[in-house]
């Protein structure tokens, strides 16, 4: 999804109502602005899910000491945009 949006006198943007949906936000989310090059990432504070994935992850693997490829990526794909 690509969209323009114009900056305001005072340097703001509005993120789309599309976009926050999406993406959860709601009045008073905090958003992390990423800068890389001359590109800038917007993402929300995800501390709390990043620890229930590796502890869910750890209890998993006490628990098994096998994981299925299945299992494996699962892990991975929700784990993939942690700070």
């Amino acid at each position: 999804m690509i969209l323009k949006r114009p900056l305001g006198e005072k340097g703001q943007v509005v993120i789309p109502k599309d976009v926050r949906e999406l993406l959860g936000l709601k009045k008073g989310t905090e958003v992390i602005f990423e800068v890389k090059d001359k590109e800038v990432t917007i993402k929300t504070e995800r501390k709390k899910n990043s620890e229930e994935i590796l502890k869910r992850f750890f209890n998993t693997i006490k628990k098994k000491k096998h994981l299925t490829l299945e299992e494996i990526r699962k892990t991975e794909e929700e784990s993939y945009d942690l700070p």
